[in-house]
């Protein structure tokens, strides 16, 4: 019997509500990119983007246009003050981290709409995306570039 078939196959209807549900959880780096470029994401857009890693990891180097808000830090209190209209995208290192995921948790509990960057940091270099450093939060320009403007 084949190994890939051996758990079962779901109807193209359940796997059509599964592949919706992660949708509705979850962005890529491509489709973050064209809502920072087009100014969907950022202060003035519907989408606010979440650097859920530490302070120093962001100057280091993070998503242009990204606030740092490490998941350790995010309660009641801290969170008081942020917009309860906007969708927030977490993202943290990548696959090995799991910052986005407490982050993106911690903001749902909260009352607030998450969606999770996949790959996070890592998926957004590796497909040809700049990054800011330093602790402002820049702007992803045409082109991947980021500029610290």
């Amino acid at each position: 019997m084949s190994q890939v078939m051996s758990t079962g196959v779901a109807s193209p209807m359940e796997a059509s509500a599964f592949f919706e549900a992660q949708l509705k959880y979850r962005t890529d780096p491509a489709d973050l990119a064209a809502d920072l470029l087009s100014g969907e994401a950022g202060e003035e857009g519907k989408i606010v983007v979440i650097d859920t890693r530490s302070p120093a990891h962001y100057a280091e180097g993070h998503i242009p246009g990204a606030v740092s808000f490490p998941h350790r830090t995010m309660n009641t209190a801290s969170t008081a003050a942020l917009p309860r209209d906007k969708v927030y995208v977490c993202y943290c290192d990548g696959i090995g981290c799991n910052g986005s995921t407490q982050g993106a948790y911690k903001l749902a509990a909260l009352g607030f709409q998450v969606k999770e960057l996949i790959g996070g940091l890592h998926w957004w270099r590796q497909d040809g995306f700049a990054v800011a450093t330093g602790s402002e939060a820049g702007v992803l320009q045409e082109g991947g570039i980021a500029c610290a403007c």
